[in-house]
């Protein structure tokens, strides 16, 4: 393939998908169920489209169309600007794993067809689930250290007693595990079970 074609294909499917991803912010993100006050929503389809982009055209096509989302993102989320730049540092590291992760495979030449055993699917899931747990970890705890006192909050669930930052760091576990169920599992049954990577496949 020529490089203005391969230019000319990662700069039309980002588009798409980017267009897509607009689309989709508009409808779902100013009604998407939330934990109060903190912004966070249980599920976000939208990068549910960056992941699919990323399996049809590759790396670069998807992070572009990640980057065009989340500036969509930004137009629509009640928790802008903050959600939105969450959202995306939530889906870079399943895009990254599944992309460097074909490296532990010794894959020669990476594809979108790379992916489609289940063999290697699955575990690059679990590895982008891990480093995603980790680094929104991360950014939720110096989201509240920065924006909110929670320290003097205390939960009681009958006997039980918590503070809110054990609170704050099992629901962003559990909602980040969560949320990568569907960004790992819907992708895959739209692109490889329906045989679309047979028609689709550009990488």
């Amino acid at each position: 393939m020529s490089k203005a074609r391969s230019i000319t294909r990662f700069v039309a499917g980002a588009s798409i998908f980017g267009a897509l991803s607009f689309i989709l912010s508009a409808v779902t993100a100013p009604y998407l169920p939330r934990m109060p006050g903190w912004g966070i929503a249980f599920i976000d389809p939208v990068s549910i489209v960056w992941i699919l982009c990323f399996l049809i055209f590759g790396l670069y096509t998807g992070l572009l169309c990640s980057l065009i989302g989340t500036i969509g993102l930004m137009f629509f989320d009640p928790f802008t600007p903050i959600g939105p730049v969450m959202k995306l540092a939530a889906t870079l590291p399943i895009i990254l794993s599944f992309n460097y992760g074909l490296r532990l495979y010794k894959v020669v030449n990476p594809s979108g067809l790379s992916l489609r055993s289940l063999k290697v699917y699955v575990p690059l899931s679990l590895l982008g689930t891990a480093v995603r747990v980790v680094v929104m970890l991360a950014a939720n705890i110096l989201l509240f250290l920065t924006l909110f006192n929670v320290a003097p909050v205390r939960f009681s669930l009958g006997s039980i007693t918590f503070t809110a930052w054990t609170a704050v760091i099992v629901v962003a576990i559990l909602i980040n595990v969560e949320q990568s169920l569907w960004d790992c599992a819907i992708p895959y049954i739209l692109y490889y079970t329906s045989r679309l990577h047979e028609r689709f496949q550009a990488w």
